[in-house]
């Protein structure tokens, strides 16, 4: 599970220029030396093919995080100034690695580093190859302790993730690996595991004796926002379904784990991947979405979106259903969806329970049937409502539907950003909240058959809950969508 504390070290950031370093990273541990989350004299070495120098990287990383609003500007630029370096990568050729590990080798020594380095590989999927073995052939996998911490997509199908696991390992051990998911950093995500072992009264619930069907909803309100050069090759299915949304599916489905150690935890998820039946070509709904509207303001469809193709097959919607085959699990439908240009933004499970098996309030002309549920509410307004039958005061027998609810922000404030979390861990050696190599490895054989043949292509406005399609997969089953 790691040290008791951070030991100091050099964070090294490839792709230290682009947009994830500028929205998420940088801000992190911004946050995280500002509230003394990290060793003292730690430094970071932001990494890019950009020929820029020390001074002109710290100038567009106080800007960035100006914008972000992290803190006041003076303690921004005292950050900034202390902590941040930059080295130019024109290439990922073995004289370019050279220079940078004579500049890592330098930053140690000037700062008195004891050679603790974490490689953060913020790169676009093609280039996580090259960088892994440009780090490997410089040596810079070796001196104190070493950790690569590697973004989304780990791979872009079965055969390319265990490709790249077989080119990791080549240099690095599975416990100094981090493969990231920034969705297990969120608390709520998080406190699944609290929710469910912590309060008997939920656990001896969450079962097919209980519980008739499970919904978790991805839903995203944006189109692509320029991100169309990524989105045409990745679609909804890498983007969202194969990562976050089973991700979550893991922590929702999992046996209690023998103990709170990080292996214990991920066999147990891993057990649930291993268990999912065979998805049918009828199991799966991809969607595109098209012109629409949200408001009365009117949205371009996906095809007219700059720098998208103007016969483009790329899903923007995925809705798939699919059962686990164990005995906790076995015929209750788990139905995932995912999409862009959706009504808002907004991630969440719910848990259908089973109806009554006989109830004599159905005989009330003014009762309709609403099955008691529990939401877990991911983002936004993070927290957890159990929904459930109330009589409506009076002499008649008038039944409706009430919520209790738990929202962190009333109780705590607001959260840490799940970045904030997961790099702490990093710090720390602490894999529980990152993917394990034959986790990632069953994820994609779960879907790859979808990827190498993939359903017709439907469509849906924007700013509606995706195509018509995606009811039949609950209709079929005898269910339905909740949260819309």
């Amino acid at each position: 599970m790691g040290t008791m504390g951070p030991e100091r070290h050099l964070w090294v950031v490839f792709g230290a220029t682009g947009d994830l370093m500028q929205r998420k990273i940088l801000p992190a541990l911004y946050r995280l030396q500002a509230s003394g989350r990290w060793p003292a004299g730690s430094r970071v070495l932001g990494v890019a093919r950009r020929p820029i120098d020390d001074a002109a990287f710290r100038s567009w990383a106080l800007l960035s995080l100006t914008a972000a609003k992290a803190d006041d500007p003076e303690r921004l630029r005292a950050f900034c100034d202390a902590t941040l370096f930059y080295q130019s990568l024109p290439d990922t050729g073995p004289t370019s690695f050279g220079v940078l590990r004579q500049r890592i080798q330098a930053l140690e020594q000037t700062h008195s580093l004891p050679g603790n380095r974490i490689f953060y590989l913020a790169l676009p999927v093609q280039a996580f190859a090259p960088t892994l073995t440009g780090l490997g052939a410089a040596g810079l996998h070796s001196g104190g302790w070493t950790r690569v911490v590697i973004e989304k997509p780990f791979g872009w199908d079965l055969a390319s993730a265990e490709a790249l696991n077989r080119l990791v390992h080549q240099y690095f051990d599975e416990t100094q690996v981090f493969r990231i998911d920034h969705y297990l950093g969120k608390e709520t995500v998080q406190n699944l595991l609290v929710f469910r072992f912590a309060n008997m009264f939920i656990e001896s619930l969450w079962s097919r004796e209980r519980i008739d069907e499970v919904e978790i909803t991805v839903a995203e309100s944006l189109g692509v926002e320029g991100r169309a050069a990524y989105y045409e090759k990745a679609g909804a299915l890498r983007d969202m379904i194969q990562n976050h949304a089973t991700q979550v599916l893991t922590l929702i489905a999992m046996e209690p784990p023998a103990t709170r150690t990080e292996d214990s935890i991920r066999n147990e998820k891993v057990k649930v991947l291993q268990s999912v039946a065979r998805l049918a070509p009828g199991d799966v709904v991809r969607g595109q979405y098209t012109a629409g509207a949200v408001a009365g303001t009117p949205l371009l469809g996906y095809r007219e979106e700059p720098g998208v193709a103007p016969q483009s097959d790329t899903e923007t919607y995925v809705a798939l259903r699919l059962k686990i085959a164990n005995w906790r699990w076995q015929d209750v439908p788990f139905f995932l969806r995912t999409g862009k240009r959706l009504p808002l933004k907004a991630t969440r499970v719910v848990l259908t329970f089973k109806a009554p098996p006989v109830s004599f309030f159905q005989t009330s002309e003014e009762y309709e049937a609403n099955p008691d549920r529990i939401s877990i509410l991911i983002q936004p307004d993070e927290g957890f409502e159990l929904a459930f039958e109330v009589k409506v005061p009076g002499r008649e027998l008038r039944v409706q539907t009430h919520r209790m609810k738990f929202h962190y922000v009333d109780v705590f404030g607001e959260l840490p950003d799940g970045y904030e979390t997961l790099l702490t861990d990093v710090m720390l050696g602490d894999p529980t909240l990152f993917v394990r190599a034959d986790e990632v490895e069953e994820s994609w054989r779960l879907y790859d058959p979808l990827l190498r043949d993939p359903p017709p292509l439907t469509f849906y406005p924007a700013g509606s809950w995706g195509p018509a399609e995606a009811e039949r997969l609950a209709q079929e089953w005898g269910r339905r969508w909740y949260l819309e």
